[in-house]
């Protein structure tokens, strides 16, 4: 049991200028016993709302120098401070505040929403258990207008999917990767790294792009990119949730479209997903 969606925004001050973490924080814990359950005796349940203020309070009290460090932080008050736990588990994600520049300067206490990929993370821990830490990215957008393709798959009586070899690559990323025992990393560093290797992996170099034969592909490129350039890395989760463009036909208009105008397919939509590990790690 637990409390989900406890949302606030920090505020740290150096001097005029400022710097915010806005969160959204779930904290369910595992008690030793399930008396509240078969017996309906209270007598071991941390309330709910205890969970939201021991939370706030250590936002408070610690600050939030990394998401990572702040569900370690959550996971080890609830470990050593409750006899009765027997299992914590905290989710964070981070609303995606950007300094505001204005020409170039940036501003000390402004900010502007850039969605442009969620962070978050997770960290969970049993008692006299590692603290085992995951973190990721989610409703990232991506797209390139070429270098992009699908032939040569199993066709029969149903397929009516045509060969392209030059097409749209749209679809919404979702990364989640776990560093194994919790161990005393530059989390931001290593998140900022992993995100510019998901978009190098995508889009290949910036003069000439790199071809991509299926959306499968794409995963797999992206997760060997990641596992090769950041050794802290375990084991990488990759979805890529598709969006198809279709042409629009311009013929009756008297026009040619190729393709310069194109409408996104809403729904139903692709996706792909694969897991990958390094075979030591997997092994153990």
């Amino acid at each position: 049991y637990g409390k989900n969606t406890i949302k606030f925004l920090r505020l740290h001050k150096e001097g005029k200028k400022h710097f915010v973490k806005e969160v959204e924080v779930c904290t369910h814990l595992r008690l030793t016993s399930c008396h509240e359950y078969l017996d309906g005796n209270n007598s071991a349940v941390i309330p709910t709302d205890t969970i939201k203020n021991i939370v706030l309070v250590l936002a408070k009290k610690n600050g939030i120098a990394t998401l990572e460090q702040f569900a370690i932080d959550i996971c080890q008050h609830f470990m050593t401070t409750f006899c009765q736990v027997a299992y914590v588990k905290t989710y964070i994600q981070e609303v995606p505040w950007q300094r505001l520049h204005e020409n170039g300067v940036p501003h000390i206490h402004s900010f502007t929403y850039a969605p442009n990929g969620i962070r978050f993370c997770e960290a969970e821990q049993c008692r006299n258990g590692p603290l085992v830490v995951f973190a990721g990215i989610k409703d990232l957008k991506l797209l390139k207008t070429t270098q992009s393709g699908f032939e040569g798959f199993y066709k029969n009586e149903h397929t009516t999917l045509p060969e392209r070899n030059d097409r749209i690559l749209c679809g919404e990323l979702f990364c989640k990767w776990s560093y194994g025992e919790c161990k005393d990393f530059d989390f931001d560093c290593i998140w900022n790294k992993i995100r510019e290797c998901i978009l190098e992996a995508f889009a290949g170099p910036p003069d000439c792009g790199e071809y991509s034969p299926s959306y499968q592909k794409t995963v797999n490129c992206i997760q060997m990119h990641i596992l090769c350039k950041v050794p802290q890395v375990q084991v990488i989760e990759v979805v890529l949730n598709n969006t198809f463009y279709n042409v629009v036909d311009m013929k009756n208009l008297g026009l040619t479209n190729d393709k310069e105008v194109l409408v996104p397919v809403e729904t139903p939509y692709g996706s792909c997903a694969c897991t990958l590990g390094r075979k030591t790690f997997l092994e153990a």
